[in-house]
């Protein structure tokens, strides 16, 4: 003999099951609002029908943005994780409920142990000053405090590369800004680079910088042009670089030699090579380096204009962050303190003592308390959780031009094609 229970076919005659762990460990201390958010999506998800946050505050009676600092508050809580549809969009996400009795009570996994200990000549530099401002400043950079081994991975790059502080700063403040990383080995990379370079101080690595982006910008031109999608080699970079530095041939110049290339079976860098030499040979370089001298200033202008933009993103970030710890004091008190946590964490990772695991976590759950409460400040405060955010004009390449694939942004594109037609 078989069984089964007739199906309710109307949604609203269904039940929604809601754990106890959240109506009295969570419920009771969050926001009105946001409760009613966590409700209304929760009937909706037991039954897999789709809803937008949109619908969702259409349905409450509440501002989008309200619905979206609902979820970031449960989130923060443990008790809902999103899943961003693409990296870097943070607006759009789906939200999985958890399971809070689990969470509370299941087997946890066995997390694999990590060697917390640093070599014994790395440790003298944890008792410099120097050293703490420069983890301090890592930390402020990247929104986030040190795990695992990065600490140690750190001070290894002092000593293996002869790289300074403050040259590991600015290599953090680079990759965050202008490549969208803080991952530590994307980071050594760099600093690996620049130190074999002999670059030492802010401005050295300033001018290879302007220098090697504008040069990389023109590879990638090329290389497309001729249907590659690679990066160029060593000797592909050095032959590009005398059409622009001895020839004086501009980009356009250098695309037109390209088209050359159409019905040749393999297109390379030695047939345009080839090229270029017979057009300088009859006089050509003269006119193109007047284009190249005009086009490098167009991009000079436009490189300067998101250095201001920058400039003006990041002061107005600092005067909400101002006008943050003006109406809430106690914002800057839960910083700070999450900042000297994070310090002490990191030296304890270094330090091997036997108990570092047990005072790691209590000082990993006083930061989670404490960025708790830094949300609920902000919320009930009617500030946005990003409001001390830098708010960026382009999010695709956060005002810097360059996407972290290494090309132009269209941002880019478009503002040096406005400044060629007032030319």
């Amino acid at each position: 003999m078989n069984f089964k229970r007739a199906a309710i076919k109307d949604f609203y005659l269904r039940d929604t099951s809601v754990e106890n762990i959240f109506i009295n460990e969570y419920m009771t201390q969050a926001p009105g609002d946001y409760v009613k958010v966590y409700l209304f999506a929760l009937a909706y998800a037991d039954f897999d029908m789709h809803m937008t946050n949109e619908s969702i505050a259409k349905h409450l009676g509440m501002e989008d943005e309200d619905v979206l600092k609902a979820w970031t508050y449960w989130e923060k809580l443990g008790v809902v994780k999103k899943h961003y549809d693409k990296p870097g969009d943070k607006f759009h996400y789906q939200v999985e409920f958890l399971n809070l009795k689990e969470l509370a009570y299941g087997k946890k996994p066995k997390s694999r142990k990590t060697e917390s200990g640093v070599p014994d000549r790395l440790k003298p530099l944890m008792e410099d000053d120097t050293i703490k401002d420069m983890y301090s400043e890592i930390e402020r950079i990247t929104g986030r405090m040190f795990g695992g081994r990065e600490p140690a991975e750190i001070l290894s790059w002092i000593t293996d590369y002869n790289a300074t502080p403050e040259m590991i700063v600015y290599a953090y403040s680079y990759c965050v800004k202008k490549r969208n990383h803080s991952n530590p080995k994307y980071v050594a990379a760099v600093v690996k680079e620049w130190a074999n370079l002999g670059l030492k101080t802010v401005s050295q690595i300033e001018e290879y910088l302007e220098e090697t982006d504008n040069r990389h910008y023109l590879y990638k031109r090329v290389l497309r042009a001729l249907g590659f999608l690679r990066n160029a080699t060593e000797e592909e970079k050095r032959i590009m670089d005398t059409w622009f530095d001895q020839m004086g041939f501009s980009i356009d110049k250098v695309l037109e030699a390209c088209k050359k290339t159409t019905g040749i079976s393999n297109p390379n860098i030695n047939y345009i090579n080839s090229v270029l030499k017979a057009w300088s040979g009859n006089g050509g370089e003269k006119q193109a380096a007047s284009e190249e001298s005009g086009k490098a200033n167009s991009i000079a202008s436009v490189m300067k204009y998101y250095e201001e933009l920058r400039a003006k993103n990041e002061a107005d970030a600092e005067a909400r962050r101002a006008e943050v710890y003006r109406k809430i004091p106690r914002i800057r008190g839960i910083e700070e303190e999450m900042r000297n946590i994070g310090l002490q964490i990191s030296k304890l990772m270094l330090s091997g003592a036997p108990d570092a695991k047990s005072r790691i976590k209590a000082m990993k759950e006083k930061i989670d308390r404490l960025n708790e409460e830094k949300a609920f400040l902000m919320t009930e405060n009617n500030f946005r959780i990003d409001y001390m955010d830098i708010m960026y004009s382009c999010p695709l390449c956060k005002d810097t031009g360059i996407q972290d694939t290494g090309e132009r942004c269209i941002c880019f594109v478009e503002k040096l094609g406005d400044l060629q037609k007032t030319d």
